[in-house]
């Protein structure tokens, strides 16, 4: 803004291997939304390079990087953004039918993640008809539609009560032991524990890690 310059990220240097459970962690505005939006394919650093699967996305185009997002990564978000004209059915089937998968098939298999995370009798329920753990649900659910590589999750359990956030967690967990990478990024020290690395941001910058399991480095 004018002559100012704010770096939300800078001098990061960070490897996740393929099948970790991370958290990355900080107070309000070190640059934990920055990181998410860099990983997931949504932003461009300004500087640097990111690479998956040994491609660097920095120098990708929009589309390249949207084809990038629908095939390989799976978001969760604390506001859930789901559709609110769609039922939980068709807020679930909505990704694979972007990634052209046949709309019988994809039904099916919407079905079959929605009783994954226990929404099997909430199918056709639109998102103002569904409690806010159950919208959670959903939007796990629609993070899975295309098998992906990667699950984001940005403070999943930021507008849940304490016994449905444990119940998300215990989701995200399960997801992670099925072989997915799983980076959480939440304030909530509470939720780390089921992490194997912890990556602590302070001022846009990594200020630490620490192992938090037999996996991590």
């Amino acid at each position: 803004m004018g002559d100012s310059v704010l770096h939300a990220a800078k001098q990061i240097n960070l490897e996740i291997p393929k099948g970790e459970f991370i958290a990355i962690v900080g107070p309000s505005g070190a640059g934990k939304s920055t990181i998410m939006n860099l990983i997931g394919c949504l932003d461009i650093p300004t500087k640097g390079k990111i690479f998956l699967d040994n491609k660097d996305i920095s120098k990708l185009k929009e589309s390249d990087l949207s084809n990038i997002r629908g095939k390989k990564i799976g978001f969760v978000f604390q506001q859930f953004n789901l559709l609110p004209s769609l039922s939980a059915l068709e807020n679930v089937y909505l990704p694979m039918s972007f990634q052209n998968t046949d709309r019988t098939k994809g039904i099916k298999k919407a079905e079959q993640l929605l009783k994954k995370v226990g929404m099997s009798h909430r199918l056709h329920h639109k998102p103002s008809e569904l409690s806010g753990g159950e919208r959670q649900r959903v939007s796990i659910a629609r993070s899975l539609a295309n098998s992906p590589e990667i699950v984001l999750a940005d403070e999943p359990t930021g507008n849940l009560d304490t016994k449905t956030g444990k119940n998300v967690m215990d989701l995200l967990n399960e997801i992670h032991q099925t072989g997915s990478t799983v980076i959480l990024i939440t304030h909530d020290l509470h939720l780390v524990k089921h992490a194997e690395r912890i990556i602590f941001l302070k001022d846009g910058i990594i200020e630490k890690m620490k192992k938090n399991g037999k996996r991590g480095k």
